[in-house]
């Protein structure tokens, strides 16, 4: 077999076939490579038969991806490798044999419409209020206990509070209508097939020996289940080879446990290491500003990537007046690149969350630059900037059926498709628009107990027309937004995707404080005019050479010539949630994600933040993010051979003796000092999370009992009048002495 295409480890790697394997592979060392070429050698060098090899991916893409290398090296007797996604895997096995454990080989799979359809008719059942207890943030915390393989006995054991009783209700009722319906979930194809692997050892034997050579990829992102179901496979024969790099585990809050990689030689003690500490992808200076920033985690292997190719440029780093001049100093810069020869598709602009993408958007279509989002959609399609517009549409002109139609049960009011048709059926033989048919709506013939709720909405639109009179824009949106119980709703959900549409709404408030601080006398119907100007982007989405946006998680797997990382600053990545976070490694996760995203760039990286910003409509102080700030100054070029293209708060630091100086003068901090974990708060930073409203204080004093969300209830034992905000320290009955910021706390006295 020709090795001259592997480098040392590579080869080493693909050579090491018997026992337990642990490949650390560093961004772009060419795993992927390594695990196919790893599968010819085992079938053309060791004679190991196709069907006794397996290979777990986590995406569909990814296993087709393999399928496709595996073919092409391994030639014939390729396809009969077993190359599949965790889940796909698990299904094919429960086909044959989940008739042990009780339920019928013809079993249907549910998605995840077909499950929230089952938990919102549990929720109603059980009579609870639907906007704490909501039906994705429900099925979230039993998808969370599945992939920790917690029974529903488990989780009322464990049960603390009354919100965990309820939760623990929920799962049992959930798990009882799927087996009644002889159904499972995406989590039980998992956890059914470990349930059978451990009950039935027959069953569990076959798979053992037919399944001798097992490799699993991107091992640092697998979850408590995944773990065992890889574990129970390879327990006969010991031939594990798991691949991973922990410096890019950045999906906790799917589940992934990083300890499953780091404490992989405890597990199987006599493992072999190999690293892949080679890049294929990066120029010298890039992998060394990397290496700078992921070395400050604590919770890692020892490496260091490198590569044989050039230094190449020094990434640059930029700090702007505001984040409008931020955007557009990016959009500047990608603009005369192309003007000098390069592609549009050859740039990325990364960023920590999609609400960032708003003022990128605007300047891309402002510019006449086309683009394209990867992994999400555009900003003014998103769902919820559709519905809170839609609000104001019908506010600022009740004619517009198609928003008054888009927002009639947004947030969910109860009123049925029945009614809605009567009120149709009336406004067209009334010639009339929808929303003046529902105001007249007690003419209509049988529309019975309909009639209150339809009110309240009418109610509802026309006390905010009345007060679009006297509120700003922002006031408007803000108002709309939490006196419809949007926002608690989303708050109440608590996932990752609630956070984002939170963050975009916030994004949308301060699009309008911009709007209302330019605008000559600004108006309701003005700003929806100025919005739907900038929102018409329906000409840009074609097969146009595009420079692409997305967030980093999207971009984990990918890599391009040119990347922009914007919003570089402590507040934004990392958020202040990370930062105060109570568990440390919070703030490591932030890192690696920084990590994932530098190690995006083959040929240059570009790092961007913003002195001010605007958030939630305000404008407020950031510091310098402190990954930024871990990079030694000598590795920064902090000015720009497009510096004269650049709009005026464009900042490029010049007149230093040293890289040393330049540094200091722009973080206001030595090189040396790493700032790494948590710290104080930056001077003249006041994020709204933050505030406290002084002159109503707390509802609640030292010795109250009180109740968190996710601690239970607990006893308040001090209360320290912060800088920026009040400090508790809470006593909890279960989960011990903890301290936190009351915004973040939401605490609620019992």
């Amino acid at each position: 077999m020709d090795f001259s295409t592997l480098n040392d480890r590579q080869a080493e790697a693909v050579r090491c076939t018997e026992g337990p394997l642990l490949i650390i592979a560093g961004a772009g060392s060419g795993k992927t490579r390594v695990l196919t070429y790893r599968i010819a050698y085992l079938m053309q060098e060791c004679g190991v038969d196709p069907w006794n090899i397996m290979a777990i991916t986590f995406t569909n893409k990814a296993a087709s991806e393999m399928r496709e290398r595996v073919n092409k090296i391994a030639g014939h007797g390729g396809e009969a490798v077993w190359v599949s996604t965790f889940h796909s895997a698990c299904a094919r096995i429960l086909r044959r044999y989940i008739d042990r454990i009780g339920y019928g080989t013809d079993f249907s799979i549910y998605d995840t419409d077909d499950s929230k359809t089952v938990m919102k008719a549990i929720l109603a059942d059980m009579n609870v209020d639907s906007k704490k207890f909501t039906v994705r943030g429900v099925l979230s915390v039993i998808s969370s206990a599945k992939n920790k393989m917690m029974t529903v006995t488990d989780m009322e054991e464990e049960a603390s509070s009354r919100d965990d009783d309820i939760y623990a209700a929920a799962y049992r009722a959930y798990e009882e209508r799927l087996r009644k319906n002889n159904a499972l979930d995406f989590d039980d194809l998992l956890l059914k097939t470990v349930e059978l692997f451990e009950k039935d050892a027959q069953v569990l034997q076959m798979y053992q020996e037919r399944l001798k050579y097992i490799m699993v990829d991107e091992y640092q992102d697998t979850n408590g289940v995944q773990f065992k179901f890889v574990s129970l496979l390879a327990a006969r024969y010991g031939n594990l080879c798991v691949v991973g790099d922990d410096d890019q585990s950045i999906y906790k809050f799917r589940g992934a446990d990083i300890t499953n990689i780091l404490d992989f030689e405890k597990t199987y003690p006599k493992a072999k290491v190999v690293k892949l500490e080679q890049n294929y992808r990066s120029t010298g200076n890039i992998l060394s500003v990397a290496n700078a920033v992921i070395k400050n985690n604590r919770e890692r292997r020892d490496k260091v990537l490198w590569t044989a190719a050039e230094d190449g440029k020094k990434v640059t780093f930029r700090q702007y007046d505001s984040g409008r001049e931020e955007a557009a100093g990016v959009v500047a810069e990608i603009r005369k690149a192309v003007a000098d020869g390069e592609k549009y598709s050859d740039f990325a602009i990364l960023y920590r969350t999609n609400a960032q993408s708003r003022a990128l958007e605007e300047q891309m279509i402002f510019k006449g630059i086309p683009y394209k989002i990867i992994g999400g959609v555009n900003f003014y399609a998103r769902k919820e900037i559709k519905d809170i517009l839609a609000y104001l549409k019908t506010v600022a002109n009740g004619r517009d059926d198609l928003a008054v139609r888009r927002i009639i049960n947004v947030p969910r009011r109860g009123i049925g498709k029945t009614s809605i048709d009567r009120v149709s059926d009336y406004a067209v033989r009334t010639d009339r628009s929808f929303f003046d048919a529902l105001c007249h709506a007690e003419n209509i013939p049988d529309i019975g107990a309909a009639m209150r709720k339809i009110r309240g909405f009418t109610d509802f639109i026309l006390r905010m027309r009345t007060l679009s009179r006297e509120l700003k824009v922002t006031e408007l949106i803000d108002t709309v937004c939490k006196d419809t119980g949007y926002i608690a709703e989303l708050e109440a959900d608590g996932g990752e995707e609630a956070l984002e549409r939170i963050a975009n709404l916030d994004e949308l408030i301060s699009k309008a404080a911009l709007y209302e601080k330019e605008a000559e006398t600004p108006s309701l119907n003005d700003f929806l005019e100025e919005v739907a100007l900038v929102a018409d982007i329906d000409s840009l989405e074609d097969d146009r050479d595009s420079c692409v946006m997305l967030t980093i998680h999207s971009a984990k797997g990918l890599e391009f010539p040119h990347v922009y990382i914007t919003g570089m600053e402590d507040g934004l990545f990392p958020g202040f949630r990370t930062i105060y976070d109570v568990d440390a490694s919070a703030i490591e996760e932030e890192r690696r994600l920084a990590y994932v995203g530098f190690t995006r760039a083959q040929k240059t990286l570009h790092l961007t933040a913003a002195k001010m910003r605007m958030m939630m409509g305000e404008t407020e102080g950031h510091a310098i993010s402190r990954f930024v700030r871990e990079i030694p100054g000598e590795l920064l070029d902090t000015r720009s051979e497009a510096a004269k293209e650049q709009p005026r708060g464009a900042r490029t630091f010049s007149g230093q003796s040293s890289a040393a100086g330049k540094y200091e003068k722009m973080t206001g901090a030595s090189a040396s000092s790493g700032a790494s974990g948590r710290g104080k708060m930056p001077a003249g930073f006041t994020p709204k999370q933050f505030k406290v409203e002084r002159e109503t204080a707390l509802s609640y004093g030292v010795g109250d009992r009180v109740s968190h969300r996710k601690f239970g209830e607990g006893t308040v034992a001090e209360i320290v009048n912060g800088p920026k905000d009040f400090e508790v320290t809470v006593d909890f009955d279960t989960a011990g002495r903890k301290k936190m910021f009351a915004s973040f706390a939401k605490l609620e006295k019992c």
